[in-house]
């Protein structure tokens, strides 16, 4: 699997806590292995997000993600609800 990833996802990466950082690439991994997992809460976004999906990591976060291919997940955003989508 690759996971390129964009700048903005890098920043807001390190500065989530450890603990939420586990628990992103554990639901990325769940999402490798089972995409349609309802824990996911898997969804298309609209503006500014286009194009791309959301997944949950808790009850807040949320990873902003294209599937490029079969073997490759673009990681574009990560943070809370109303960081990423402002409500």
């Amino acid at each position: 699997m690759r996971f390129p990833t964009h700048r903005e996802f890098e920043r807001q990466a390190k500065k989530l806590s450890l603990g939420v950082q586990d628990k992103l690439w554990k639901r990325i991994e769940l999402l490798i292995t089972d995409e349609r997992n309802p824990l996911l809460n898997d969804h298309k976004l609209h503006h500014p997000f286009d194009g791309y999906s959301s997944i949950n990591i808790t009850g807040d976060w949320r990873l902003v993600y294209k599937k490029l291919d079969a073997q490759t997940f673009y990681l574009r955003a990560v943070g809370t609800h109303h960081q990423l989508f402002g409500s």
